[in-house]
């Protein structure tokens, strides 16, 4: 079986992978190396991945990191359990990736236009994006396969990613568990010692007192948490 989505840097201007015939898996399969899989295939590749490669990180995105949907917070402490049990895995938090030019904290968060400064600043070999908008996701993953040696894995609530190495489509907090104990199975047949345990806090992030913020702690961001003109429903029938 042929790889058409490989561990980069594949250059400055890599083909996207639509363009090189990769096609989003079908209800009930994954994509690996941009080749459609059964789940378990593709889980098991990255698995090892996490396992064997440098710094393996996982990147949660808006959508996992905010209490917002019925499922959400099942997915996210299936993404602990998940980190736990692979050795030495770090967490790098992804609450807003919006452009913050011309100042930018690498180690806290993923610049979307400049995704490869987290993972080359980190020497961050093998990755997981979950929760992170479909959007932002594809571009990422194409420049992170661009300009670094990164093996990439989305997981995806959606219909999955044809820019990373291994893709998992329809994510729930079950499949996560899934993950997670392939990931145990892979550690122990490669003869790896791991006791589970959560991941450090990350060390760039400022100490903060959450219950005596408020609005104006916030500088230049003040503007998103106000509300606007008309934004306010003051009745409702």
């Amino acid at each position: 079986m042929s790889q058409k989505v490989t561990v980069g840097p594949a250059g400055y201007m890599p083909k996207s992978a639509p363009s090189m015939g990769v096609e989003l898996a079908p209800e009930g399969q994954a994509l690996l190396y941009g080749n459609c899989v059964s789940e378990e295939e593709a889980m098991r590749d990255a698995a090892r991945a996490m396992l064997t490669r440098d710094n393996p990180t996982i990147f949660p995105g808006p959508q996992v990191l905010w209490d917002w949907k019925e499922d959400v917070a099942q997915k996210a402490e299936a993404i602990l359990e998940l980190a736990s049990e692979i050795p030495n895995c770090k967490i790098i938090p992804m609450p807003d990736y919006r452009p913050k030019y011309p100042k930018i904290d690498v180690k806290a968060e993923i610049n979307p236009n400049h995704p490869n400064l987290t993972i080359l600043d980190n020497k961050i070999k093998a990755c997981i994006f979950v929760g992170v908008h479909c959007h932002y996701a594809n571009l990422s993953l194409r420049m992170i396969r661009g300009g670094t040696d990164c093996y990439t894995i989305a997981l995806c609530a959606y219909m999955g990613h044809e820019e990373a190495m291994a893709s998992i489509r329809d994510l729930h907090a079950e499949d996560i568990r899934k993950l997670r104990d392939i990931v145990i199975e892979e550690r122990e047949k490669l003869g790896i010692k791991w006791t589970a345990k959560m991941p450090p806090q990350n060390p760039s992030l400022p100490k903060e007192e959450f219950e005596t913020l408020n609005a104006a702690d916030y500088g230049e961001f003040r503007s998103l948490l106000m509300p606007r003109r008309g934004e306010q429903v003051a009745e409702v029938e």
